[in-house]
Parts: C-alpha cells; structure tokens; sequence
C-alpha cells in the first residue's frame, strides 16, 4: 500500500499534524487520515489539497468525520452549488442534501444496485458527490467504484475506433420512472427529457479520454450509418450488442475499489471519470446515506 504524507494545519494555530494519503487499490482510490472535513470546509488551503487528491485519486475515502450536516454541504458546495433529485427526498432544513434512506419498509431493489454515474439524464451531469453514512448495517451494504478513464484506456484499438465520434441517450425515464403510473412517467420525462452524451467523453480538468455509458444509457443515436450497418437487420443487434459490451466493462474487478461503510464515514467522488454501483446486500437490515451531488457541466 502507498502512502503519502501531506501536513493540515490547525485553524488558529501554527501547528501542522500530518494527512496521509493511502491508496486502496491500483486503479483508484484512496483513504485519507489525519484530516477533519469541517476544517476542510472552512479553509481554502486544504480544501485546494483535498481537490488535487480527488483529481488524482478519483474517490477519496476519509472515517470518524462527525461533522454537521451544514459542514457537510459547505464542503460539497466549495466544489459548486448543489442540485436537488426529482425523485429522491433532501433534508428539509438543507436543500440539496438527498436522503438516502433504506429500512424495512423500503423496496430491497431500488435503484443502487447497478453501475452508473449519477444523474447521466440531466444535460450537464453532476460533477462529483460528497456522501455521508448515518447508519450502517451490521454487515454489507459495501459501494464500488470503478475508475472508467482506465476502462477506455484498456479497450482494444479497433473498439476505440468503432466508438469514436459515437453519441448516446441517457433516460430517466426509463430507469426511476419504469415503475411509475404511465401518466407519471410522461410528467417524470417531459420534465428531464432524454440527454445525449459523447461515448468517449473528455474530462474537462484532466483532459483524459472516459468511457461514458452506463445503467443510464438506452441506445446510441449515431450508430445508423452506411460504415455500421450493411443491412437493416445489422442495427438492432451490432448496436445493441456493441453498447452491452461497452456498458460491462465498468464490472471488470481491476478497474475497481470497494469501500466498507462506517457510521461518519466519508466518500467524495469525481463523477465524470468513474461509475459506482452500491451493494443491497443488507435488507431487511438498515442502511442511511445522505449525499450532496455538485452541478456539473455540459458534456464533451
């Protein structure tokens, strides 16, 4: 394990105490000790060392972080303003704050349980999350990331030829509103209407070349050309199949990290190079999470 020592100092004083940096896997990730995130909050210094870690590591991991909940948006909010989810709930008293909260009475199925970058509906997709858990439960309920500029990196050349240049939709309504009353649904979709993103986006501070489709996406939009398709029949399936095969590499294990929640720990993640996929392993057991996502933008 790799482990880089950095140097915090205390608000009001001179004195430095040590942050380390220890990286969790190879392809991405790494847990950060000696820091506390309300410092972070409040002091343009750390929060500039704790971005360059981010655009490093792609998540960061940090325990034992009993701050509050407006230390908690603070945080996400030095990254940009927050936005809210149209169909999960924010705390009342901090807008922006999403509530994820599973107990007995929750659907064992809902939504985590596949890999995805958040909100890839929207036009301009968040930039990152800064997720908190309130309560754990007794075992499971882990969440991985994948690191998805190294995806795009280890497909074979004669892929990254096929998808450059190639588009796709990215449909609300056909993940969260599947379940809703038709009517509902149109509303759910007139609102977010479907997005349509880049295959290989470019990261705008890295300038790195990401593989973009995930649980999100539901067809190419492009892909109908006389260099893909010889006869009708070659659509359906060379695209259907072609995105499939693009959309499971985010489940290949060297491109991963797995992360063991704890009451008060912390995950920020940069959402335009990595997809996340949260383990329902726990049910009927408990599991709270409340998650600031960041405003992003446009895609390219």
């Amino acid at each position: 394990m790799n482990t880089t020592t950095l140097t915090q100092e205390s608000a009001g004083s001179s004195l430095r105490t040590p942050m380390r940096v220890h990286r969790l896997t190879a392809a991405l990730g790494a847990e950060v000790t000696g820091v506390d995130l309300g410092e972070v909050s409040r002091s343009d210094e750390l929060f500039a060392e704790l971005k360059a870690l981010l655009l490093e590591h792609k998540v960061l991991f940090f325990r034992d972080q009993d701050i509050t909940r407006a230390e908690h948006v603070a945080l996400a909010e030095r990254f940009g303003p927050l936005e809210d989810h149209p169909v999960a709930g924010s705390d009342p008293d901090h807008p922006g704050l999403v509530r994820i909260y599973k107990d007995r009475d929750n659907r064992p199925d809902d939504f985590e349980n596949a890999f995805h970058c958040d909100a890839t509906w929207r036009d301009a997709p968040p930039m990152g999350s800064v997720l908190r858990c309130v309560e754990t439960p007794a075992v499971g309920g882990d969440t991985l990331w994948v690191n998805m500029a190294l995806a795009y990196e280890r497909l074979p050349e004669h892929v990254k030829e096929q998808i450059a240049g190639l588009r796709a939709r990215h449909s609300i309504e056909a993940t969260f509103g599947a379940r809703m009353p038709v009517q509902q649904r149109l509303a759910l979709k007139e609102r977010f209407p479907d997005a349509e993103h880049p295959v290989v986006r470019t990261h705008p501070e890295t300038g790195e070349k990401v593989l973009f489709v995930n649980a999100f996406t539901t067809h190419f939009t492009n892909f109908h050309t006389v260099e893909n398709v010889r006869f009708g029949f070659d659509y359906a399936p060379g695209a259907s199949e072609l995105l499939n095969y693009l959309i499971r590499q985010a489940a290949v294990p060297e491109y991963q990290v797995r992360w063991r929640w704890t009451r008060n720990s912390f995950a920020i993640w940069d959402n335009r190079n990595t997809q996340h996929y949260a383990v329902q392993d726990y049910w009927p057991d408990v599991r709270k999470m409340e998650r600031a996502g960041i405003v992003g933008e446009p895609t390219f």
